[in-house]
């Protein structure tokens, strides 16, 4: 009986080689290896990712390209429409009308000066009634949208992230605690505490020269306050459902600090809902900032955004003549940009779940 046994898990070298070649074959994948194929064969979603990755280089590279400033004003008595680029390609009436900038984007507009000298594109979507172009000031504008949506994911993630995850660990009086702040904060109308403190603390002091604090900043800092409620939420209830499973108490046995076991052993295995989130959360976030720069609340001119250039369209309508091309470029521009990143989050959503992994 012995010898049979023996006998039946005998192999030769062969067969064994032969096995050990199709085992080869399969590879193990982790989740993300997994999520990120999935990814790729969803066509939708691959397709949206590559254009956000080309609009969002568009919109960084801006002050290097070729085109008018945006902020340059040549009064007309009415706005220009749309020139054909093989009928006026370009022209040599560059010039740099900018507002201050930073650091970074003084250094690319001397790099395209250094260029493309006053060279620039043609009106290739039209002007304002200002002249000001309105390709440039699409471009530039999306800068200032991706940055309000930075702001409010970098917050969402250091400050949502680590508020409910803590508050899902703990539990108990802790927890009950910090989800009541939670709720206070819901409960503040966020569009007169926006009014109140661009009211108040850029209302200018008489004993400082600068004239208050920089409007911007506050935009910046409160539309970030805002969005990171959601993602707390979200957060604790996926840690609730975690803390008292197998590796957090193993974890405890060998002595992790309840920091470690927060951060390095719950927070890693939410980053898939917090990804799926955070691409839902930047469409809302970019929406937002249009919302309160349309009401004259965001960013002020010169400056340029996707909110401003509602303004100037809801400004031309009327109904003798309808300039289309300031209402028909800047609205595709935003919705495509909206329409890209809620399929990219449907795609994710679909490629991080992991109850469809090996299902296709």
């Amino acid at each position: 009986m012995e010898i049979e046994k023996r006998a039946r898990w005998d192999i030769g070298g062969a067969q064994m080689e032969s096995l050990l070649t199709e085992i080869a074959r399969f590879k193990g994948e982790s989740l993300w290896q997994d999520a990120w194929r999935r990814l790729k064969a969803n066509r939708a979603s691959w397709w949206a990712l590559i254009f956000l990755a080309i609009f969002g280089s568009i919109a960084f590279i801006a002050p290097v390209l070729p085109l008018p400033c945006p902020a340059t004003i040549d009064l007309q008595l009415e706005p220009q429409p749309p020139i054909a680029p093989w009928t006026e390609f370009g022209n040599e009436n560059y010039r740099a009308d900018y507002w201050d900038l930073n650091a970074l984007d003084q250094g690319l507009v001397n790099l395209r000066e250094a260029i493309f000298g006053k060279w620039q594109s043609s009106n290739w979507l039209g002007t304002d009634a200002k002249g000001r172009d309105i390709l440039s000031r699409i471009i530039w504008g999306s800068r200032t949208s991706i940055l309000v949506a930075i702001a409010a994911t970098l917050c969402s993630l250091i400050i949502g992230v680590s508020y409910g995850a803590v508050s899902g660990f703990f539990g108990g009086w802790v927890d009950n605690l910090m989800m009541r702040i939670v709720d206070v904060l819901y409960s503040i109308p966020f569009i007169f505490v926006v009014i109140f403190l661009i009211t108040i603390l850029n209302t200018p002091d008489p004993t400082q020269e600068d004239g208050g604090v920089n409007r911007e900043i506050v935009f910046y800092v409160v539309i970030g306050a805002i969005y990171w409620l959601t993602m707390a939420r979200v957060v604790r209830g996926q840690v609730l459902s975690l803390r008292k499973t197998e590796f957090v108490e193993a974890a405890r046995v060998i002595g992790a600090s309840s920091a470690r076991i927060v951060f390095v052993h719950l927070v890693p295995n939410v980053l898939s809902i917090v990804i799926v989130y955070l691409t839902l959360t930047v469409p809302a976030v970019m929406l937002f900032e249009a919302f309160l720069s349309f009401l004259g609340l965001g960013i002020e001119p010169p400056k340029v955004s996707w909110g401003l250039l509602a303004v100037d369209g809801a400004e031309v309508i009327n109904p003798v003549r309808i300039y289309w091309w300031l209402i028909l470029f800047p609205a595709a521009a935003m919705g495509s940009t909206l329409l890209a990143l809620n399929i990219l989050g449907d795609g994710l959503r679909d490629a991080l779940d992991p109850k469809l992994r090996g299902k296709d």
